[in-house]
């Protein structure tokens, strides 16, 4: 590996993980350039998402103070995230890659929509209910609790398998289905990212070694384990309706960067 492919490989792993705290598909960034270096498709996914769970923890923990209260929650949803990143890590090792990432683009195009619009329908459902208030994670029925659990599961069965703008997707269902702040559910969408990152990655390391780039991986890491602290800074700087934004645009790009440079 030449000075410049490193250089440009840690410089998108800190674009990465910047974005990924933020808001999410901070793989958009790496994945395309290692794959601009030549890396087979499974080997940069693979590799792509070892070296991102540093961003993701250190993002995770410059959100710290946006988690307060969120232990309750968080004891139901981060078994969704495990099982369901276990199971997205098994499923690229197993499946054919093109059957699924054909569906990809819908996925994140979904999210998009449910960032931009989720308020409204959560008022709007509130309102037929006949709701004095809007509700909180802590406040859903057992219905809706099941339906919470099994979004987080499917998408990061997402995450596990390809992960590009798991973010998007995660906070588009979360902002419909419930009322918390946006960077509460950011707080948290963080803390379960990296979980299926983390245990996706253990997956691959256990069950398919030889398709570890570890040079990759871990120019990977050191970008995004700053790219984490820098996107803590700015995404909790951020009003509401700007974050919510933000995620709207990055979600377009990644849907464009994937239908027409794919």
């Amino acid at each position: 590996m030449g000075a410049a492919e490193a250089a440009l490989i840690l410089l998108a792993g800190v674009v990465a993980g910047t974005i990924n705290t933020v808001v999410g598909s901070g793989t958009l960034v790496t994945f395309p350039t290692l794959l601009f270096f030549g890396y087979a498709p499974v080997t940069a996914n693979v590799s792509n998402t070892i070296g991102l769970v540093a961003g993701g923890l250190t993002g995770s923990w410059g959100y710290r103070h946006e988690l307060r209260g969120a232990g309750r929650t968080l004891r139901k949803w981060v078994p969704m995230s495990l099982l369901g990143g276990i199971a997205g890590a098994v499923l690229l090792l197993v499946l054919d890659p093109a059957a699924f990432q054909a569906v990809v683009p819908a996925l994140i195009a979904l999210g998009v929509v449910l960032v931009a619009v989720g308020p409204r329908i959560t008022a709007w459902t509130s309102a037929r209910r006949g709701d004095e208030a809007p509700m909180s994670v802590h406040d859903h029925t057992g219905s809706r609790i099941a339906v919470l659990m099994a979004c987080v599961f499917v998408t990061a069965v997402y995450g596990g398998y390809f992960g590009a703008a798991q973010g998007v997707i995660l906070m588009g269902l979360l902002t419909t289905l419930t009322s918390e702040s946006l960077q509460s559910l950011n707080a948290m969408k963080n803390v379960l990212t990296t979980i299926v990152n983390v245990v996706a990655a253990v997956t691959f390391v256990l069950v398919a070694p030889e398709q570890v780039n570890w040079a990759a991986a871990g120019l990977i890491a050191a970008g995004s384990l700053l790219g984490g602290v820098i996107g803590a800074k700015v995404g909790r700087r951020l009003p509401p309706n700007v974050l919510r934004a933000v995620i709207v645009v990055i979600g377009i790009v990644a849907i464009v960067r994937m239908v027409w440079f794919s």
